[in-house]
């Protein structure tokens, strides 16, 4: 019996899934839906192997779509402006709804939310499944309200269809595609000179993931998918402060790390990696490493040659 899968993945010309959508690809038959307003990430797609089909989730119907996709990864997100919510809402929730609704013969859907989603407590603490939510981004104050009903949209549809789901909370994703995570954009600023925002006292930390770690890890977590739907945190194994990251990119670059202490620095969050290492296993990418291969990818001799180990 053929074990290939056939995969749709949204949102797949992203940062974080066009790598797992190029990995799936070497195995499995892999449909990507996206607006792909960069043709040139459609043409490198394509050849690749994966199938493209122009897609717009705040306008465009599922018509003429196959709809006997084994495993979903839905990945696309409507981000907002900031401040018109109900927007923000409609375009995410019901892109969702006749998603799953489409694909509901599916052995797994995987939809991918964020750690934005949980309510600020201590910058030491770190977020287990069972955290409070309420996330706020002054950044964008629309993203994690999407992201937080889009879940609610996620357990409906998985216990209303009988659907085996996956709600998985992204930290801070970084690789080689799209702008390269947050540690890049704020490596391009230390580039242009201007300190980053950091908190007065203390750190803001997180867990990188590389997404040499994501891809490898979506079969993974669509295993685990169930109804009612499965909850985990999708991080990686290192805890990390936002100036530490900084720092060591200063050091293998020469660029200067300006910091800039803030009443509101960019906020992130750090997890309690339990049920993720009981559910999926570890990482295989340490952050040092990942962010050296990272900048290598975006900014070809920017590094200096690593220390033998």
């Amino acid at each position: 019996m053929s074990t290939r899968r056939k995969v749709l993945i949204t949102g797949a010309t992203g940062q974080v899934a066009r790598q797992a959508a190029e990995t799936l690809a070497l195995n499995d038959e892999v449909w990507c839906l996206a607006r792909f307003s960069d043709p040139g990430i459609e043409r490198d797609l394509a050849a690749k192997g994966v199938r493209t089909r122009r897609w717009d989730m705040a306008a465009d119907g599922l018509d003429g779509l196959p709809d006997d996709f084994t495993h979903v990864l839905h990945a696309a997100a409507y981000r907002g402006d900031g401040t018109d919510f109900e927007t923000t809402l409609d375009i995410n929730c019901v892109a969702t709804g006749r998603l799953m609704t489409h694909c509901r013969r599916a052995e797994a859907f995987l939809y991918i939310s964020s750690g934005a989603v949980y309510a600020r407590q201590n910058r030491d603490h770190l977020h287990t499944e069972t955290d409070p939510l309420g996330g706020w981004t002054p950044w964008l104050p629309t993203y994690p309200v999407g992201k937080t009903a889009v879940e609610g949209t996620v357990r409906a549809y998985a216990d209303t269809l009988g659907l085996p789901s996956t709600i998985a909370r992204l930290n801070i994703a970084y690789g080689p595609h799209g702008h390269g995570g947050v540690p890049m954009l704020l490596f391009r600023r230390m580039q242009a000179g201007e300190p980053v925002e950091v908190p007065r006292e203390g750190q803001n930390r997180c867990n990188p993931i590389h997404t040499d770690d994501i891809a490898r890890q979506v079969p993974l977590l669509w295993d685990v998918a169930a109804d009612p739907a499965t909850v985990v945190n999708w991080g990686g194994d290192d805890v990390v402060g936002i100036q530490d990251i900084l720092t060591y990119l200063a050091e293998i670059t020469g660029t200067e790390a300006l910091f800039e202490p803030s009443e509101a620095p960019r906020e992130t969050h750090a997890f309690d990696n339990t049920r993720r290492q009981t559910f999926i296993g570890g990482c295989t990418v340490d952050w040092r490493t990942g962010l050296r291969r990272t900048l290598e990818a975006h900014f070809p001799g920017a590094t200096a040659p690593a220390a033998p180990a």
